[in-house]
């Protein structure tokens, strides 16, 4: 259990980033018919340059679940933007509303919706970028997600290499320069013996009956080696998603014969990276810039 300071710190490090309004997009674009099949789009702006920006593509967290939705990431998209970056904040289906069994919360994700949709909306993305925000260059793209966000962000970088048959599979390696995850639950077994947000990977998957046939295709600690540059950033002080998950990722990467940048920072919890006034999201912003440009 974390003592009373590490508990007011964590909740003081929750308040700030949760404390900004909501940014709203330049321009949105569906890439489907449902109400959450739905990219936000950011011009980049801050530096004067009018020439082509790298697009970095991000995916929200919030554990899979329905509450959760693209609003509360949009500070850490318009600081991206004022970075110099070209924005795309993808939302997706999430979680019931319902309380999950055993459980409190509403459920965490929706099979295979959840996935459905990740997958359609980087492979119409190159498209929806072009006609929404021309300045974006699609050839430097950076993947980037948060927490759950940075589990799709993994999973989705990992497309080519899904089992055999799988409907997410892709022929080849997308198209990426780079992921940059940040505290995700990049490991499943690890988040589940540590019960990472009440159990939602479990969840994710549709319960105890389907996880062990459904991990294969969902699982980014065995979809290794990807192939694409790929770096984690994690807070040591995380209670939310403990760094023993990037670690057994990072891990079962090198196991595969692949390096993967684990960058920890000291004094650094989980909603500090996504903080546009904190230090930690500073250095997110860097780990991405240097993939990008």
């Amino acid at each position: 259990m974390p003592d009373d300071s590490a508990a007011a710190r964590s909740a003081a490090e929750e308040e700030s980033a949760f404390s900004h309004p909501p940014v709203d997009a330049d321009v949105s674009a569906a890439y489907g018919d449902h109400p959450d099949q739905v990219i936000d789009f950011y011009a980049p702006r801050g530096d004067g340059s009018d020439g082509p920006a790298p697009l970095v593509v991000v995916l929200h967290g919030g554990a899979w679940r329905a509450p959760y939705d693209r609003a509360h990431i949009t500070p850490f998209a318009d600081a991206l933007a004022r970075r110099g970056f070209a924005v795309a904040n993808v939302e997706y289906r999430r979680g019931a509303m319902l309380p999950a069994q055993g459980g409190d919360g509403p459920v965490a994700g929706r099979w295979p919706d959840t996935f459905d949709d990740v997958a359609a909306a980087l492979d119409a993305l190159p498209e929806l970028a072009r006609r929404s925000l021309p300045r974006a260059d699609p050839r430097r793209t950076v993947l980037t997600g948060h927490s759950a966000g940075g589990h799709l962000a993994l999973w989705a970088a990992a497309r080519h290499v899904l089992p055999a048959g799988s409907p997410w599979r892709t022929a080849g390696p997308a198209p990426l320069r780079g992921v940059v995850a940040l505290a995700p639950i990049a490991d499943f077994a690890v988040a589940g013996k540590l019960e990472v947000c009440g159990g939602a990977a479990l969840q994710l998957l549709g319960g105890e009956e389907h996880f062990a046939e459904r991990q294969p295709h969902a699982d980014p600690a065995l979809l290794l080696p990807t192939g694409i540059a790929t770096t984690l950033v994690q807070g040591r002080t995380d209670d939310v998603v403990p760094q023993a998950v990037a670690e057994a990722y990072a891990d079962a990467a090198a196991k595969a014969g692949e390096v993967v940048g684990l960058t920890l920072l000291e004094d650094v919890g989980h909603f500090p990276l996504i903080d546009p006034v904190a230090d930690a999201c500073a250095v997110v912003v860097e780990e991405i810039a240097q993939l990008a440009w």
